[in-house]
């Protein structure tokens, strides 16, 4: 597979999640990619970034589907979310069951 193929495939599962993370949070694509610190919107960002890191996706990557939606966003702050979701998970189960439940979907 080539690279292209391959980054254009990663696409296509990017917008998946980014689908299942605006529905699971009820907010819409526009607000997704929206410079807010609202929590929500942080928290949905936040799981988007974490769900792509563990397809895996390269943060570069990410980072470039973040630009094209409109949001730039800079490869600490994609670290600091995935740390973050990552702490929810050591806390809350059913954040644990609704990430599998998305991973095994897309």
């Amino acid at each position: 597979m080539s690279l292209k193929s391959n980054q254009m495939m990663k696409t296509k599962i990017f917008n998946q999640y980014v689908d299942k993370v605006c529905y699971l949070f009820n907010i819409d694509k526009e607000t997704l990619f929206t410079k807010t610190k609202r929590r929500d919107v942080v928290d949905a960002r936040h799981l988007l970034y974490y769900l792509c890191s563990k397809r895996p996706m390269r943060l570069v990557y990410i980072q470039e589907y973040m630009a094209d939606g409109g949001y730039d966003i800079n490869h600490s702050s994609i670290h600091h979310g995935i740390a973050q979701v990552k702490t929810k998970l050591e806390n809350d189960k059913d954040y644990i069951e609704t990430i599998n439940s998305v991973l095994n979907e897309v």
